[in-house]
């Protein structure tokens, strides 16, 4: 199936990634995997995390490809596929992924939107910062042990207190 995306070289994109079971907590408990998915995709073929934050069952980014490199595709499904590879396989695995070698961790989609604008990209940061919150993880963004607020916080952008000052934070931090 072939699927109507965009590819500019060197853009910013943000990303959805959902395990198949949404009730799973995979991805907490095997964060060492998954960093090392990361890591190893970084060195191959690199690209900046903008943003991140990792949950139980999803994670949300947003990357920088390098001029003159719009395959974002292939650095999504390597990341997917060598943290998968790092785990036992315990998983129920249909048969039409049997015929095709993938394992049942991972759904197979993932949302992907080019950032349009210095709004758009400060939307989508707040988006994945404020994730945890909204989930209700936590009280406040920054409580959330796996996301890139605390390197926002660290550098003076972002305080401590950002995203858990309570009431309806509905259309302010992504939504």
């Amino acid at each position: 199936m072939h699927y109507r995306r965009v590819f500019t070289p060197g853009a910013t994109y943000f990303f959805t990634i959902n395990l198949k079971d949404r009730a799973s907590n995979l991805l907490v408990i095997n964060i060492h995997a998954l960093r090392v998915a990361m890591s190893q995709i970084k060195k191959r073929y690199p690209f900046e995390i903008n943003g991140i934050v990792i949950l139980p069952d999803h994670l949300h980014m947003m990357i920088n490809l390098p001029g003159g490199d719009s395959d974002y595709p292939l650095r999504i499904r390597l990341i997917k596929s060598i943290f998968s590879r790092q785990l036992p396989c315990s998983e129920s695995i249909s048969f039409a992924r049997q015929r095709k070698k993938e394992r049942g961790i991972w759904q197979r989609r993932y949302w992907e939107h080019c950032i349009r604008d210095e709004k758009d990209y400060a939307h989508h940061l707040n988006y994945i910062h404020y994730n945890p919150v909204k989930h209700g993880y936590v009280k406040k963004a920054s409580d959330w042990p796996y996301s890139s607020i605390h390197r926002y916080i660290e550098a003076e952008v972002l305080c401590k207190e950002w995203g858990g000052c309570g009431g309806d934070q509905e259309g302010v931090f992504g939504e």
